[in-house]
């Protein structure tokens, strides 16, 4: 399942959930489909962090690194 199946899915559960309620199932496969998306953005902002590089004024560069 790709990023956009799992964005549209988890918005058709929020409107059945507004409109009627959400079985368990359904509470359960909303819970997994929330924490997919959750895990890929966190991951696609690691790795963004890990390629970042400061630049100075000096041109000289330096990685950003954990405190």
């Amino acid at each position: 399942m790709n990023m956009d199946e799992v964005i549209k899915r988890i918005n058709e559960l929020a409107a059945k959930n507004k409109a009627e309620g959400l079985t368990e199932a359904e509470l359960e496969e909303r819970a997994k489909l929330r924490r997919i998306y959750i895990d890929s953005v966190t991951g696609n902002l690691k790795n963004s962090l890990e390629h970042t590089t400061i630049v100075y004024p000096d041109g000289s560069k330096k990685k950003v690194t954990h405190k």
